[in-house]
């Protein structure tokens, strides 16, 4: 496909240039669809040079660009996020890159000089008031003295006598190979730094498709979360695992105030709950925050109390997301309504009592009360269980009451599941959209006003596809974990279990005997990890660690060990032999950890370098069983024994016309060894690599039909 050109606005200094030029390239290498040029610029703060930051105007280093993207002389711009104005100007529409610098402020002397040798009233060239009331509390006798210009023009005031000492951001000096000028780092509890200073933001015209689709690989989709009711044990798993791995969390007043503990402590904890007639925020501030903070690619949870779905005002921030096109998913939970009946013994439905209930609040939108008599509650939706086969029935007879022939009406199959699908009609036709095949999974028929609306699940970089993850059991939640990400449907189907070995348990004992130990995959070294653990081997015996790279050298870190040894690049076996050659000595004892599947190869070409091998099958693959193959439109591979176990159960037939994502080099030696290929391999091999590797190429192809 012919890539997309954009022109790209950058402030014409060093800095604005390198910075820009090098998370261009890193766009253009993640979406090679896209050619992004650089066209450095000036901005009035960069022309106006006498003007004191601590009084310039938001936009002063971004107004210029800005003016020239809603042009359309350009088609983005690149700023230091810190720069850009909150909120962003009228028709813009922006998001910050992922690629961080560190975040702290530093102190600068000139060269040879020592903080303890400043004069007694010091001159402190400063930018902003946050800057100068640190420099008050360090220096109180400091005379705080304005300072303008770019870096290098502000080193050489200071190095000019101009000033004893200046603060600056980190960042800056870093790109630009300057950080042997820093004095001293200022920790992050002095001093915090603004929530955008050493990330960048790009800036692009509201609503234009190609920068909403190349976004979508950059944020992260919300979670609107149901807190559930009364405790924290009314709260799904689902939840859980969502709060675990968020950056930020937006919280309603919650009863079950235990469930802000599964927040990670460096997370923010945003408190905007309401009782009745007391609001902590309004609800378009709360519907901004979601906005903001998913455009800064943080993982947001929407923390609600009951369903959020309930009379939660989901409606309102979803549409807010819409508008944007950035991604989203709810999930749901346990309501006050069940709770207060499921819960009492007041059941909603008893056979021979009860075959249904209404729901409905007497508030009205902006204060005050509405009816509930007749005439609204027969405007309120109908939910028919168990009603599949009966739709037909059902359709005839609300006809006959009278009620219009174009009321919406749909089907939801397999509710919850990550099979979830629904046929949508109006109540005159909904039957004859039904097939035999939907009766496969149960079904809820919704009638009236509602069933007309929908979550839009194109939005995400994955579009909402449901990606099938045949990997074992301890990699589903990270895989699970980067597609939902994306905005992609999970549908977790691990093939294979890992059952560890007696042979492994016992060289676990002797561990300390041998010179090298030799791991080639994530999964044995989780393996590694739990046989350590079991036999309660000492670690600080245990001897140098060879690794292959990548997924397995990030499996140690997570074991708080390193690869001792492991290759630059190219993480096969081939570079791990060319890399141990010039370092194994003859008698050497070395031991080689690996699952059934692996082969010998490896612990041949290291005893035909003179060591002595153990070749240790640490770990068997065990084939996992399901009853039906599920629904798909991708699947990863993340090893060559989930391919086998795949093609003998369901057959390689079963990814004709699916995109087919492999981990690595035996994984896709394995799909062609069976006559199949991979269409995608991630330039890692790790889950995450893998999967934005998927992303990167579903953005690329929604690019393409971008006029």
């Amino acid at each position: 496909m012919n890539a997309l050109h954009f022109r790209t606005g950058t402030r014409s200094s060093r800095l604005a240039l390198l910075q820009t030029e090098s998370a261009l390239r890193r766009l253009g290498k993640q979406l090679p669809s896209c050619a992004f040029e650089a066209v450095p610029l000036l901005s009035p703060g960069d022309r106006d040079l006498k003007t004191d930051l601590r009084k310039s105007p938001e936009d002063f280093f971004t107004r210029d660009l800005d003016e020239l993207v809603l042009s359309g002389e350009l088609d983005c711009a690149v700023h230091s996020a810190k720069d850009v104005p909150d909120p962003v100007r009228e028709g813009l529409d922006w998001f910050w890159l992922p690629w961080r610098e560190d975040p702290r402020d530093v102190i600068i002397l000139a060269p040879g000089r020592a903080l303890g040798e400043l004069p007694a009233e010091p001159r402190v060239g400063v930018s902003s008031d946050r800057r100068e009331a640190y420099c008050l509390r360090r220096f109180p006798s400091a005379r705080m003295c304005p300072i303008r210009g770019n870096i290098e023009q502000r080193l050489r005031q200071l190095d000019e006598g101009d000033f004893d000492a200046v603060i600056m951001a980190a960042a800056a000096l870093i790109r630009l190979g300057l950080q042997e000028r820093i004095t001293e780092w200022i920790p992050l509890d002095d001093l915090p730094p603004p929530d955008g200073q050493g990330y960048l933001c790009l800036t692009f015209r509201a609503g234009d498709e190609r920068f909403t689709r190349i976004r979508s690989f950059f944020v992260k989709a919300v979670t609107f979360a149901a807190g559930g009711v009364g405790s924290g044990g009314t709260c799904t798993q689902e939840v859980i695992h969502a709060l675990r791995r968020c950056d930020v969390c937006l919280h309603d007043a919650l009863m079950g105030q235990d469930l802000l503990d599964h927040v990670p402590v460096q997370a923010g904890r945003i408190h905007v709950g309401k009782r009745c007639g007391r609001h902590s925020l309004p609800q378009p501030e709360i519907t901004e925050l979601i906005c903001r903070y998913a455009r800064r690619g943080a993982r947001v949870v929407r923390l609600k109390g009951g369903d959020p779905g309930i009379f939660g005002r989901l409606a309102e921030e979803v549409e807010a997301l819409d508008r944007l096109g950035l991604p989203y998913r709810a999930l749901p939970g346990v309501t006050s309504l069940t709770a207060a009946t499921t819960g009492t013994g007041m059941l909603l439905t008893r056979r021979g009592h009860s075959r249904g209930f209404c729901t409905m609040t007497p508030r009205k939108e902006g204060g005050g009360l509405e009816s509930v008599g007749a005439a609204a509650r027969a405007q309120l939706p109908i939910i028919f269980y168990m009603a599949v086969s009966s739709t037909a029935a059902i359709a005839e007879e609300l006809l006959a009451e009278g009620m219009a022939a174009d009321t919406p009406a749909a089907i939801v199959f397999g509710a919850g599941s990550d099979q979830m699908y629904t046929v949508r009609g109006t109540i005159s036709d909904i039957a004859e959209r039904l097939d035999e095949d939907e009766h496969e999974l149960p079904g809820t028929l919704l009638v009236g006003a509602v069933a007309g609306y929908t979550y839009r699940t194109e939005l995400g970089a994955l579009q909402g596809k449901r990606v099938l993850l045949t990997c074992s059991a301890s990699l589903q939640d990270k895989a699970a974990g980067a597609v939902c990400d994306f905005g992609g449907v999970a549908v977790c189907r691990p093939l294979i279990r890992l059952a560890a070995s007696r042979e492994g348990s016992e060289c676990m004992r002797r561990i300390d005997t041998y010179n090298w130990v030799v791991l080639t995959s994530p999964s044995a070294v989780r393996c590694f990890g739990q046989l350590l653990h079991e036999v309660r081997a000492d670690v600080r015996r245990v001897p140098t660690l060879v690794s292959c790279g990548g997924g397995t050298s990030l499996e140690l870190a997570a074991l708080g060990m390193r690869a001792d040894i492991e290759p630059e690049n190219d993480f096969g076996a081939e570079e791990l032999i060319k890399k141990l050659r010039p370092l194994v000595e003859p008698g050497m004892r070395i031991l080689r950890l690996r699952s059934d599947k692996a082969g010998a190869s490896l612990a041949e070409a290291l005893r035909e370098m003179g060591a002595e091998v153990d070749d240790c099958v640490l770990y068997q693959n065990e084939p996992i069983a399901y009853d039906t193959a599920p629904r798909f439109d991708a699947v990863f591979f993340a090893s060559a024994s989930a391919v086998e176990a795949f093609a003998s159960q369901w057959g390689l037939g079963l990814i004709e016309g699916k995109t087919v994502v492999a981990i690595g080099r035996p994984t896709v030696a394995a799909l062609e060894k069976l006559g199949a290929r991979a269409d995608l391999t991630g330039p890692e091999a790790t889950v995450e690599s893998s999967i934005e590797a998927l992303a990167a190429d579903c953005v690329s192809r929604r690019l393409a039909n971008c006029s």
